[in-house]
C-alpha cells in the first residue's frame, strides 16, 4: 500500500458553531483541538492542515471544575525587568472572556508554524452573537 497525502484542492474544510455555555473548559478544548488538527477525517496527515473552522460562542459561561475557577492563575511578561502580570481566573473571564478558550486550545496544538495557522482558524466570542452568519456554520455538539 501506498500513503496517500491529500492534494490542497482535496481538503474540504467546513464551518462549525459551538456553545461553550456550561461545558467543562479541557474537555471542550480538546475536542476544538481535534477539530481544528482534522483528526476527525479519514485523510488526516500530521504535517498538513487538513481541519476545519470551528467558532466558539458563550465563552463567558464556561466551566471549571474544583477551586479552578479561584486558583488557576494564568501569567504573562511584558518584557521589561519587573514586567510579570498574573490574573486569576475569575478575574480574566470577567474582562476577555475569549482568551481563556484559546489558550486552553492553544496547549493542545502543535506549538510550531502548523500550530500557530490552525490557531487563527478558532474565533472565540464572549457572547452568543458571531459574525459569521455567512459561513453557514453548522452546529457541533459534543
Amino acid at each position: 500500500m501506498k500513503t496517500y497525502i491529500p492534494k490542497a484542492h482535496e481538503i474540504e474544510r467546513k464551518w462549525y458553531v459551538v456553545d461553550a455555555e456550561g461545558q467543562t473548559l479541557g474537555r471542550l478544548a480538546s475536542r476544538i483541538a481535534t477539530i481544528l488538527r482534522g483528526k476527525h477525517k479519514p485523510y488526516f496527515t500530521p504535517h498538513l492542515d487538513t481541519g476545519d473552522f470551528v467558532i466558539v460562542i458563550n465563552a463567558e459561561k464556561i466551566n471549571v471544575t474544583g477551586k479552578k475557577a479561584q486558583q488557576k492563575v494564568y501569567s504573562r511578561h511584558t518584557g521589561y525587568p519587573g514586567g510579570l502580570r498574573q490574573v486569576t481566573f475569575e478575574d480574566l473571564r470577567r474582562t476577555y472572556p475569549q482568551r481563556i478558550i484559546s489558550k486552553a486550545v492553544w496547549g493542545m496544538l502543535p506549538h510550531n508554524k502548523l500550530g500557530r495557522k490552525l490557531l487563527k482558524k478558532l474565533k472565540v466570542y464572549g457572547g452568543p452573537e458571531h459574525p459569521h452568519v455567512a459561513q453557514s456554520p453548522e452546529p457541533l455538539e459534543f
